[in-house]
């Protein structure tokens, strides 16, 4: 397995568990932040024993967000360099998005920023009752561009159009009634309600699972009249592979499928 410097990667059986491990600073990303995410979830898109990861942070915060010394850093580059770090920022929260593996975040203590941003990019986020979140970017005179899209699809523009210009805190409890996480539960919940998350998802089929994740993209934005063919198609050529069969039949010979360990 690969040493990280920023990270802390690890399996439990099918689960790979990544870690933001900058607890002093908590948890705030720079560049090898940003470089060594995007090896790790790389890393698990190939890794045919992980059926899920699991995204979270050692110490007290999940992620403080962006460290303002590498963003100080990056606004003095030269105006191509300081967009192409942008850029490469930016994809680190679509390789998060677009594994091919469930991803579910552990989130506690602070989620701010980038924090927030990292948090709508898992498919299923579970946060305590009184984790702080924000866009709190305009608090420093800049915005959160690259990881709006992320968070908008997980809340809408319009309640953006409040978080992006206040730059206001709010905590799990608000998250969770927004759409940002999925759930929000008591410190002392955290662990338990994240091993259901993870339980559920090692019931389903796992190529199910990644396409799963691939029919919301492709559907997401479509007419009713224009999802038609593709969610036809999609079925009936997901219905022949061996894994559903290999589903139909454990369910009528009333056992468990081949994929449940």
């Amino acid at each position: 397995m690969t040493t990280y410097e920023t990270l802390e990667v690890s399996r439990d059986g099918p689960v790979l568990h990544v870690r933001l491990n900058r607890p002093d600073v908590r948890n705030a990303f720079n560049g090898v932040v940003v470089d060594e995410l995007q090896v790790a979830f790389r890393a698990a898109d190939d890794d045919d024993e992980a059926r899920v990861v699991v995204l979270s942070g050692n110490g007290k915060s999940f992620s403080a967000g962006a460290d303002l010394g590498w963003m100080r850093e990056q606004a003095d580059l030269p105006k191509d360099e300081n967009a192409k770090s942008a850029d490469h920022m930016a994809r680190t929260f679509l390789t998060i998005a677009r594994c091919k593996k469930p991803v579910v975040g552990r989130i506690h203590g602070h989620a701010l920023g980038g924090g927030t941003g990292l948090t709508a990019a898992v498919d299923m986020a579970i946060a305590t009752e009184d984790c702080m979140f924000g866009l709190t970017e305009v608090k420093l005179g800049i915005v959160p561009a690259v990881i709006s899209p992320f968070v908008m699809q997980k809340i809408g523009a319009g309640r953006a159009r409040a978080l992006f210009l206040t730059g206001e805190r709010f905590d799990g409890r608000e998250a969770q009634r927004i759409g940002l996480v999925h759930r929000a539960v008591a410190v002392e919940q955290l662990d338990a309600a994240v091993d259901q998350a993870v339980g559920e998802l090692l019931t389903a089929g796992p190529a199910a699972v990644a396409s799963a994740k691939e029919l919301i993209r492709a559907v997401d934005g479509k007419t009713l009249e224009d999802a038609i063919p593709v969610t036809s198609n999609w079925i009936a050529e997901l219905r022949a592979t061996p894994e559903a069969k290999e589903g139909f039949a454990a369910f009528l010979e009333k056992r468990k499928a081949g994929w449940i360990r």
